[in-house]
């Protein structure tokens, strides 16, 4: 069955509703990499996120009654439609798609071998990001407050960066002055990608190092009272051949956490979140003295009413 044509029509009236309102807020602040447009129509369930001059779109797998030439067929338009509101060649529109699951348990699933990198610019950051190769691009845009905060925080301070990804926040710790930092990942891959956008910004960086390792066993065999400031955004489930046993973010969060406060230093600050949507924070069994919800606080301009991440600033 064909989409109609006032569905169609639908779609492109929001998507000229979003750039106008979404852009003007991005120009403001200096932007040029957000997200515009968040399956705010049910029949366009789609992601779609600026990178400068090229444009990312995610579409959700849902059941659907079109053959696969008329998905097609469907997709084109949308496009069309994408390239023309937002003012792109159709070629610079990267188009993915992405099952429908919670947390970033997709993050390292490789999906082209094209290494289509460019370089975008935050807060007068460089990262390189990746639009062809991988389900999400290399930096996630939802987190672009919290960077934000830890760059504020970081000066003086012995960072630790776990499930590092690509070291966006060791990036930001490094713009803060941070004394040392360290980033962990189970994935050369991201620590490879690490080291580049470190290398990006700070040439002659020296007191920085990544860490090839499971998080888990990462802080239980590590010296205690050496960190002041660590990040740690874990992926809701992961059961990868690399690591010892599961990670399941709800069952482990307590265990997780404690371990991170137990390498710290009296007055640390941990900055943790999780994509788990009903996900339910222990902390009557957290060994911290002060935990404070800062998901409303973090949330960027371009994700309000629509984040799917909670986030907390805990302090030993």
């Amino acid at each position: 069955m064909q989409q109609p044509f006032d569905k169609f029509l639908m779609f492109r009236n929001r998507l000229e509703k979003q750039r106008r309102h979404l852009g003007k807020q991005a120009r403001r602040q200096g932007l040029g990499c957000y997200r515009v447009y968040d399956h705010d129509i049910p029949e366009f369930p789609f992601i779609i996120e600026f990178y400068e001059e090229s444009v990312y779109v995610s579409e959700y797998k849902r059941r659907h009654a079109l053959s696969e030439e008329a998905h097609d067929q469907w997709l084109l338009e949308c496009k069309k439609i994408i390239a023309k509101v937002l003012e792109v060649e159709m070629k610079s529109i990267y188009l993915k798609l992405r099952q429908r699951k919670e947390g970033r348990q997709g993050q390292y699933q490789k999906l082209d071998s094209n290494r289509n990198e460019r370089v975008v610019e935050e807060n007068g950051l460089k990262f390189i990001v990746n639009l062809s190769d991988y389900l999400d691009t290399g930096l996630f845009l939802d987190h672009r407050l919290t960077r934000q905060m830890v760059r504020e925080e970081a000066a003086g301070k012995n960072m630790l960066n776990l499930f590092c990804y690509t070291g966006s926040f060791s990036v930001y710790a490094a713009a803060g002055k941070a004394n040392n930092i360290i980033s962990v990942d189970l994935s050369k891959t991201y620590l490879d990608w690490t080291e580049r956008n470190m290398r990006l910004n700070f040439p002659d960086l020296v007191n920085h190092s990544t860490v090839h390792a499971d998080v888990k066993q990462f802080l239980k065999n590590s010296q205690p009272f050496l960190y002041d400031l660590v990040v740690m955004d874990p992926p809701t489930f992961s059961n990868s051949k690399r690591m010892e046993g599961i990670l399941d973010i709800q069952k482990d969060h307590v265990e997780l956490i404690n371990d991170c406060l137990g390498l710290m230093r009296a007055g640390g600050v941990l900055y943790f979140s999780t994509n788990y949507t009903r996900f339910v924070l222990d902390d009557k069994n957290l060994n911290a003295s002060v935990i404070k919800d800062i998901t409303k606080k973090t949330t960027p301009f371009d994700f309000e009413g629509k984040l799917k991440r909670q986030c907390w600033r805990i302090v030993k």
